[in-house]
């Protein structure tokens, strides 16, 4: 890092410190923190929505999992847009209609507080898992751009992230949101042209990552001994397996519509129109990004080896190979190209581009949480929390905590694939909160709540324990499958609930 990649660097984060302090301004009450006071048009709409889901995961996480396994990579991104272009066309005007501001207060109206504390509680979970990814991605990122220990990087992460939404709420992350996606479409775009331009083309690419992989050592640890074997793990969106691929896209479907930072854009539109427009805009937006981090990570496979590869080569008593870089992590795949194969100056300005994409993604994740646990178990539990100041307060104390738990967690898990983090988080969203919201919204009175109840316990019970035992199929599939059966038990045997006062 030179003082030109810094300069960038400060130049970026000074202009979201920025937004972030002027949209503070806006916030006057709790409404106008948590939904913006529903006066959001579709670009608002859409950065909010882009500024959390396209995170570390769509960027730094694709990137990492490109650098293993090509356009699989792809299925984050592919995943979210479909959950966005959904999320307009079915679910947008029904949620605005619906009256509450949180997916689980849709519930809790048709089916009872007891299935609302238990679907608070998983989604709160759920999503705090895409916190912790975003967290460590940023704590990655950090160590790359600063020299800072493990543990300083984890907490400058969740202190940035703090200062991104805390004065701002949805204003600051639908404001950030959008100058966050033109920065971030610029670094797509560069690094996109850098790997082309560096590789002399598509085809060139291909041939280096060939030639790194075919016939070394490193490719046959790997598995990649033919360019047969070459094609099915690089030019394949279902590289790892056709359930364990379309299952992750999936996962992001059903989470992007399970999530309550994503509801809340819609909730915060001026219009049903304008909602929709906003979430189909995120919807077309977001593909691309993922394009540009298989590119990264491709071209990091075919220049670059791990650490663990480098150690397992000098075990064996084989020379490194010639003209090939190291990297500590493959958490760095992205960052390490940003440093090493841009301009400087320029490289600053992304890296700091990079650095506030997962700082929005964390933030606005933690702006969910806090809305969950506030709304919909702290009012339950005190009136005290039912005043504008009080709730505010406890929506911003909320986020601090998350993060830092978060921080926490980062210095045990400093170089997970945060995109496993990333499937498991949507999944288990999916699992909790998408039949029974569904349900409560187009077939409201046909499920008895019991059956909810089940569904919602025995969906991500489903993920979790498929996760544990190293299911063949992915764990989303078993959790929907029990959901779903519940459900269709619960609308055929169930029939208009029972009054609220005999329910807990």
């Amino acid at each position: 890092m030179t003082a030109l990649n810094y300069l960038g660097v400060i130049l970026v984060l000074l202009l979201i410190i920025g937004v972030g302090v002027r949209s503070g301004r806006k916030v006057k009450s709790a409404d106008d923190f948590a939904t913006g006071g529903g006066r959001s048009g579709p670009w608002m709409i859409c950065g909010t929505i882009m500024g959390a889901l396209v995170s570390s995961q769509a960027s730094i996480g694709t990137a990492q999992l490109a650098f293993h396994f090509g356009a699989a990579a792809w299925w984050f991104t592919l995943g979210s847009g479909l959950g966005c272009l959904i999320l307009a066309l079915g679910y947008a005007g029904p949620l605005r209609r619906s009256g509450h501001t949180t997916l689980m207060g849709v519930i809790d109206q048709e089916y009872g507080h007891t299935v609302e504390y238990a679907g608070s509680v998983l989604s709160s979970i759920g999503i705090f898992i895409s916190v912790l990814a975003q967290v460590v991605a940023c704590t990655g990122l950090i160590t790359v751009i600063f020299p800072l220990s493990l543990p300083a990087a984890a907490a400058l992460s969740a202190l940035l992230m703090a200062v991104y939404v805390v004065f701002g709420g949805a204003w600051g992350a639908g404001i950030g949101g959008i100058v966050k996606l033109v920065l971030l479409y610029m670094a797509c775009i560069a690094a996109l042209a850098a790997v082309l331009f560096l590789s002399g083309g598509p085809g060139g690419l291909w041939a280096g990552l060939q030639s790194a992989l075919i016939g070394t050592a490193q490719g046959t640890a790997a598995g990649i001994e033919t360019v047969s074997d070459l094609t099915a793990r690089y030019a394949s969106l279902i590289a790892r397996g056709a359930a364990k691929d379309i299952g992750s896209g999936l996962s992001l479907l059903l989470g992007v519509l399970s999530t309550q930072t994503y509801a809340q854009a819609v909730w915060s539109g001026s219009s049903d129109r304008a909602a929709r427009r906003g979430a189909l805009l995120a919807a077309g937006l977001i593909p691309p990004v993922g394009a540009a981090g298989i590119a990264v990570g491709v071209f990091m496979r075919a220049h670059y080896i791990t650490q663990a590869e480098a150690d397992a080569l000098l075990a064996a008593g084989q020379a490194m190979p010639q003209g090939m870089g190291v990297l500590a992590s493959t958490i760095q795949v992205f960052p390490t190209f940003v440093v090493n194969h841009l301009p400087v100056l320029f490289a600053g300005i992304v890296l700091g581009t990079l650095l506030i994409t997962v700082v929005g993604g964390g933030a606005g994740l933690s702006l969910g949480v806090a809305t969950i646990l506030v709304n919909d178990i702290f009012q339950k539990i005190s009136t005290r929390f039912r005043s504008a100041a009080a709730n505010l307060a406890a929506t911003r104390g909320t986020i601090l905590a998350v993060l830092a738990v978060s921080a926490v967690i980062a210095c045990v898990v400093p170089s997970a694939t945060i995109n496993d983090f990333g499937f498991l988080s949507m999944g288990l969203r999916g699992a909790v909160v998408f039949v029974p919201l569904s349900c409560a919204l187009f077939l409201p009175g046909r499920m008895d709540r019991r059956f909810a109840l089940l569904c919602t316990l025995g969906g991500p019970l489903g993920v979790l324990l498929g996760q544990l035992l190293g299911s063949p199929v992915d764990p989303l599939f078993i959790g929907m499958g029990i959901a779903l059966l519940t459900a269709c038990l619960g609308c055929a045997l169930g029939r208009k609930k029972a009054p609220l006062s005999q329910w807990p």
